[in-house]
C-alpha cells in the first residue's frame, strides 16, 4: 500500500525514510500549520468556546506541497511528536489534506528501525482527548494573554504580556526577591574543638547539645562563657557509632531533571538542553550508519524503562565491569502518581553506541549531553555506593560535641555519575576520616574555635531550582519548562546574573498588578490545579467546556473591575526630596518605557531626566553621569556615557537642547571617535551638517547629526563606516514612476535593489533589472 507518513521536523525525514521501501513517502510540516489569528481572540465564548483555526502564512505552501504527496497515497499515517502538541498539529493536518482518505496515527517514542516498523505495523486512530487538552490549554492561554495584555498596554506601557503560566512563574521569582528583601539575619555561633585520641589522626568535633539540648548559642557572651566553662573540662568520648549506608542509584531521566542536571553540570539553559536534546532524537549522522536517532523522546515525565533497554544495559554493565556492579534484579523505578507515563524515561536507544565511539559525529554540545544521559541511564541499573559512617560523640562538663565522618567502601553507580549539588547542600562529612577510638577514651584538647556566623536568606532561584520549583508546584508540564524560562527573559521580566534570577522593576511591577486585579490567575495553586485539569480532559474523565466555562466566569468579573480599578502606572508621578539641578523643580518618579526614571515636574519647560538607583534603606540616588573626554560634534559640550534600551551610549551633557548620541562599543569606546570631529567630508547633502555613524537594525548607515530636523541617511559598508565616509551613490538610468528621479542601486537585507535618489521624500524602491530608460514591464514597484 502507498503510504505517505508526514512529520514535525525535516530532519526526522531522512532518519525514517532510510529504514523504509518505496511504498512510502515521507515528508514533514515543519510544526503546527494552523493556529489561531494574531490578530484576533479568535475564540467566540458564547458558542462554547468555538476556536477559528487559520493556516499559518508561512506553511501555506507546505499545506499545498503536502495536498499533493497525499493525493498520491492510499492512506496517511501522521507521524508528528507523540504529546498533545504533536497530537494538534496530527489533526490540524487531517482537516487540511486528510478528506476522503484513511488517515491514521503513528507514534514513535524513538526513531530506531524496530520502533519505526513497529509503529507502522500498528497505526491507531487518532486521539481526541489529547487533542482537547491541547485545545483546551490553548484557549485558556489565548483568554488570558489576549484580554490581560492590552489592559497593561493600556495602565503601563505598551508591549507587554501577561500568561496564565509565564506571569506565575515570575510571581515566584518576585515572591522569593521580597523573601530576601524582608530576611533579618540572626547571629549566632559555633563552637569546634579540634582533639586527639589515642590513635592519630587528630579530628575536629561540633558542639552539638547544652544540656542535652540542640545547642544554640546566640552571642559573643555566650560563646565566651561555654568556651571558659569546657576549656579546662575532660573530653570524654561518650558513644561510636559505625553503620553501612548505602545510597541507591538515581533514575533515568524525566524531562524536568535533565534539565537540572544539564543546568547543574554543563551549564546549558534550559532551552539549549531541550534544543540539543531535540536533535539527538530526532537523528544525527553517524558514518555508516547514516542519521540514527540517538535517544528516546525527550519530553516525558516518567522514569519507566522498555524491558528491552533493561535488558540491554544489564548485559553491557555485566561485560564491562566487575560482577559486584550488576544488582541481581533489574531496578524498576516507581512513576509518579502524577505522571502522564505516555513515553518511557530519557535514555539511549543503544548503550553499544559510546559517548567516545560517536564523539567525532557530533557537537561540543551534543557530545556532553549525550555523555550525560549516556552515564545516567546506565548507573540507573548499576548497584548502591556503599559508604561507612562513623558518629563520635565527646562529652565535656554539659556540653555534647559531635564528629562524624563517612569513607566510600564500595563505590558502586558513583564510578559513572553523581547528582549536581545545589549550593548550600552538604556531605556530612563525606570523605573525612576519623580515627579509631573507644568508648570511655579522654581526648586531648588541641584548641577551641568559636567562629561568628550569621542565617542566610533563601537562595535565588537558579534554572535548575526553578525547573525543580515548578515541577514541584505542578506549573506547566516538562514540555513547557524551557519555554516559560526563555519568555520571562524575553520580556524583560527577569534577569539572569551569574546563574540567579532577579526580577526587573518592570517584572515587580506587573506582577504586583497581577496578583492584586488577579488573584486566582496568579495563585499558584489554582494554576496547578487547571494542569491537573488537562491531564484529566486527555484521560477523558472531565470535558473541556466545563473546564473553560469554570475558568472564564471568574475571569470575566476579574477583567471588567480591573479595566476601571487597576492602578494607571504611566500617569503616577511619586514625589521625591530631590531638585532639578536646572530649574529647581522638584523632581518626580515616573514610569516610561525603559522602566523608572526622575523627571522635572516643571515639564515641558524643563525636561531634565535622570536615572537612579536606591541606597540600602531605599532611599534614591540620582544616578551619576560619566563624563567623557570626547566633546560633541554639534556643540563642543563633553559627551556622557547613558544607558538606553539597547545599551550603552554616549550622551551630549547639552540635552535637552542637543539631542546629539555616539554609539559605543563593549567596552565604552566611542564606534567612530573621528566622529567628535566636526571637521569631515561627509557633510549632509541636505542640510550641510556633519554627518555621523549610526547603527541601525540593518547595520551602520551615516546618520544626518541635525535628526530629528534633517533626517537624511547614507547607506555605508563597514569600512566606510569606520573611515567616517558614504560609499557612492550609484545612479542608474532607470527613473522613478513616482517623482522622475533617478533610481540608485542600493543594499538591502535580501540584496541589492532600486532605490528613489529623492529618499527620504521619495520611498519608492523597484527590483534590480537591467537599467533602461523606463521600469521594464516585468518590474515591480511599490512605495513603503
Amino acid at each position: 500500500m502507498n503510504s505517505l507518513i508526514i512529520v514535525e521536523s525535516p530532519a526526522k525525514v531522512r532518519t525514517i525514510a532510510k529504514y523504509l521501501g518505496k511504498d512510502f513517502e515521507v515528508r514533514a510540516s515543519v510544526g503546527h500549520v494552523k493556529d489561531l489569528p494574531k490578530n484576533k481572540l479568535g475564540i467566540d465564548p458564547e458558542k462554547g468556546f468555538e476556536p477559528t483555526y487559520v493556516v499559518i502564512e508561512t506553511k501555506k505552501k507546505i499545506i499545498v506541497e503536502l495536498k499533493k504527496a497525499a493525493s498520491r497515497a492510499q492512506q496517511i499515517l501522521l507521524a508528528p511528536d507523540p504529546d498533545r502538541e504533536g497530537e494538534a498539529i496530527a489533526w490540524h493536518i487531517a482537516e487540511e489534506i486528510g478528506k476522503n482518505k484513511t488517515v491514521r496515527r503513528i507514534l514513535f517514542n524513538d526513531l530506531t528501525r524496530e520502533t519505526i516498523l513497529e509503529a507502522i505495523d500498528h497505526p491507531k486512530d487518532l486521539d481526541f482527548n489529547r487533542y482537547e487538552a491541547q485545545q483546551t490549554r490553548r484557549i485558556l492561554d489565548r483568554l488570558v494573554g489576549y484580554q490581560i495584555s492590552p489592559l497593561l498596554w493600556d495602565k503601563v506601557k505598551r508591549g507587554l504580556s501577561a500568561g496564565r503560566v509565564q506571569s506565575v512563574a515570575v510571581r515566584i521569582i518576585c515572591d522569593r526577591e521580597a523573601e530576601i528583601g524582608k530576611f533579618v539575619p540572626v547571629e549566632y555561633w559555633n563552637i569546634t574543638a579540634l582533639l586527639e585520641g589515642e590513635n592519630p589522626p587528630a579530628f575536629e568535633a561540633k558542639l552539638f547539645k547544652i544540656d542535652g539540648k540542640k545547642a544554640k548559642v546566640g552571642d559573643e557572651t555566650a560563646s565566651t562563657g561555654i568556651v571558659n566553662l569546657i576549656t579546662s573540662a575532660p573530653f570524654v568520648v561518650s558513644s561510636v557509632e559505625r553503620k553501612e549506608v548505602k545510597r541507591q542509584s538515581p533514575a533515568p531521566f524525566t524531562t524536568s531533571k535533565l534539565q537540572q542536571e544539564a543546568s547543574r553540570w554543563l551549564h546549558f539553559s534550559a532551552k539549549k538542553t531541550m534544543m540539543n536534546a531535540q536533535k539527538l532524537y530526532e537523528g544525527i549522522e553517524i558514518g555508516a550508519e547514516g542519521a540514527v536517532g540517538l535517544i528516546t523522546y525527550m519530553r516525558t515525565d516518567s522514569v519507566r524503562i522498555a524491558a528491552e533497554a533493561l535488558k540491554d544495559a544489564r548485559e553491557y554493565i555485566h561485560t564491562h565491569y566487575d560482577a559486584a556492579y550488576l544488582p541481581p534484579k533489574a531496578r524498576v523505578f516507581k512513576v509518579s502518581g502524577t505522571a502522564q507515563d505516555a513515553h518511557e524515561a530519557i535514555r539511549p536507544t543503544s548503550v553499544a553506541r559510546l559517548p567516545q565511539e560517536i564523539k567525532k559525529y557530533l557537537t561540543p554540545d551534543q557530545f556532553r549531553l549525550y555523555q550525560l544521559i549516556w552515564n545516567r541511564f546506565l548507573a540507573s541499573q548499576m548497584s548502591p555506593a556503599i559508604l561507612d559512617q562513623t558518629t563520635v560523640d565527646i562529652a565535656a562538663a554539659n556540653c555534647l560535641f559531635r564528629a562524624q565522618g563517612s569513607v566510600m567502601r564500595f563505590p558502586g553507580f558513583t564510578i559513572l555519575y553523581t547528582e549536581g549539588k545545589e549550593e548550600n547542600g552538604e556531605e556530612n562529612g563525606f570523605g573525612k576520616l576519623l580515627p579509631a577510638v573507644r568508648e570511655g577514651e579522654v581526648l586531648k584538647l588541641l584548641s577551641l574555635k568559636p567562629e561568628q556566623k550569621f542565617t542566610l536568606p533563601p537562595p535565588r532561584f537558579s534554572e535548575a531550582s526553578l525547573v525543580r520549583e515548578l515541577e514541584e508546584n505542578g506549573i506547566g508540564r516538562p514540555s513547557t519548562y524551557a519555554a516559560i524560562i526563555s519568555t520571562i527573559q524575553d520580556r524583560e521580566y527577569v534577569r539572569l546574573e551569574k546563574g540567579k534570577f532577579f526580577p526587573t522593576d518592570l517584572g515587580l511591577l506587573v506582577t504586583d498588578l497581577l496578583v492584586k486585579n488577579f488573584p486566582r490567575i496568579l495563585d499558584v495553586a489554582f494554576t496547578a490545579s487547571l494542569e491537573t485539569d488537562l491531564d484529566r480532559i486527555e484521560e477523558g474523565k472531565i470535558k473541556r467546556l466545563d473546564t473553560l466555562n469554570h475558568f472564564y466566569r471568574a475571569f470575566t468579573e476579574e477583567l471588567k473591575k480591573a479595566k476601571s480599578t487597576m492602578r494607571n502606572v504611566k500617569k503616577e508621578e511619586i514625589p521625591t526630596d530631590l531638585i532639578c539641578e536646572k530649574c529647581g523643580k522638584p523632581m518626580v518618579i515616573k514610569w516610561g518605557k525603559n522602566g523608572r526614571f526622575l523627571a522635572c515636574t516643571n515639564y515641558p519647560d524643563c525636561k531634565n531626566t535622570m536615572n537612579f538607583t536606591r541606597g540600602e534603606n531605599g532611599e534614591i540616588q540620582p544616578e551619576e553621569k560619566q563624563t567623557t573626554n570626547v566633546s560633541c560634534p554639534l556643540c563642543g559640550k563633553p559627551m556622557s556615557m547613558r544607558k538606553g534600551r539597547f545599551g550603552q551610549f554616549l550622551g551630549c551633557t547639552g540635552y535637552p537642547e542637543c539631542k546629539h548620541t555616539i554609539n559605543v562599543d563593549r567596552d565604552g569606546a566611542p564606534l567612530n571617535p573621528a566622529v567628535a570631529d566636526p571637521v569631515g567630508n561627509s557633510a549632509c547633502e541636505k542640510c550641510g551638517k556633519p554627518m555621523a555613524v549610526k547603527r541601525g537594525r540593518f547595520g551602520t548607515f551615516l546618520g544626518c547629526t541635525g535628526y530629528p530636523e534633517c533626517k537624511n541617511i547614507v547607506r555605508t559598508s563597514k569600512v566606510a563606516a569606520a573611515n567616517h565616509a558614504a560609499a557612492p551613490v550609484e545612479l542608474t538610468d532607470v527613473l522613478c514612476d513616482k517623482c522622475g528621479k533617478p533610481m540608485a542601486v542600493k543594499q538591502g537585507r535580501y540584496g541589492t535593489f532600486l532605490g528613489c535618489s529623492g529618499y527620504p521624500e521619495c520611498r519608492n524602491i523597484m527590483k534590480n533589472k537591467a537599467p533602461s530608460k523606463k521600469p521594464s514591464e516585468d518590474s515591480t514597484s511599490k512605495s513603503v
